[in-house]
């Protein structure tokens, strides 16, 4: 084994290393060689790419977690929920790719899945079956994700071809017409708010549910 390498350091030069370079610099290869070790070095604490990936994303959700902590029992369902889908989208814009890499990880850490339980709890005592409960978290984290992964892919767009998404640039090449749908590209530029409001739609549908 390695001397001074453990998973905790691991974990923290592959963050680098994906912060650095992206998602798909991201290799064993290329970790060893951040590290100054052997990639066989590497395998002592994690068997594969896709275990270092679920010890990233562990990492990540012990933050989450440790934030969601933080939120008061009596806060309310809507306001939980929202508060966790901002938190979960602040986490992922921290790294490069956070959203993809992320997503489809399987967490390490029993402690880090055991606090859904006391949120499943809370949704229940608001009124939500189990299955309800599950499924508000579910889909208030897939949308997080759907909506980072886009919001990550064009701001490394914005770096390397600043025109790509340019509103101007876009209204331009539709020519005559099409005000509404200018008008609406207009409104994009503002991610936070989108963002926000797409997440009160989310909310708006599971409060609908919880009424039904």
């Amino acid at each position: 084994m390695a001397k001074g390498i453990n998973k905790e350091r691991i974990v923290a030069a592959a963050l680098e290393l994906l912060n650095d370079k992206g998602m798909d610099a991201l290799t064993v290869r290329a970790l060893a060689a951040r590290l100054d070790v052997q990639a066989p070095a590497l395998y002592w604490h994690v068997r594969n790419k896709q275990e270092l990936l679920d010890e990233m994303s562990t990492f990540v959700m012990r933050r989450v977690t440790d934030a969601l902590s933080r939120i008061p029992p009596d806060a309310g369902w809507r306001a939980s929920l929202a508060e966790y889908g901002r938190i979960l989208r602040a986490e992922y814009l921290c790294h490069r790719d956070g959203a993809r890499i992320f997503s489809g990880t399987r967490l390490s850490d029993p402690d880090v899945v055991k606090a859904k339980e006391a949120w499943l709890a809370r949704f229940m005592a608001a009124g939500f079956t189990l299955v309800d409960a599950d499924d508000a978290l579910d889909v208030v984290t897939a949308f997080v994700v759907g909506f980072v992964i886009e919001e990550q892919e064009r701001a490394q767009s914005d770096e390397t071809a600043p025109d790509r998404y340019s509103a101007v640039g876009r209204d331009a090449w539709l020519g005559e017409g099409a005000d509404l749908i200018k008008a609406v590209g207009r409104l994009r530029d503002d991610r936070h708010a989108r963002f926000g409001r797409h997440l009160d739609i989310v909310l708006d549908g599971l409060a609908a549910r919880l009424q039904r």
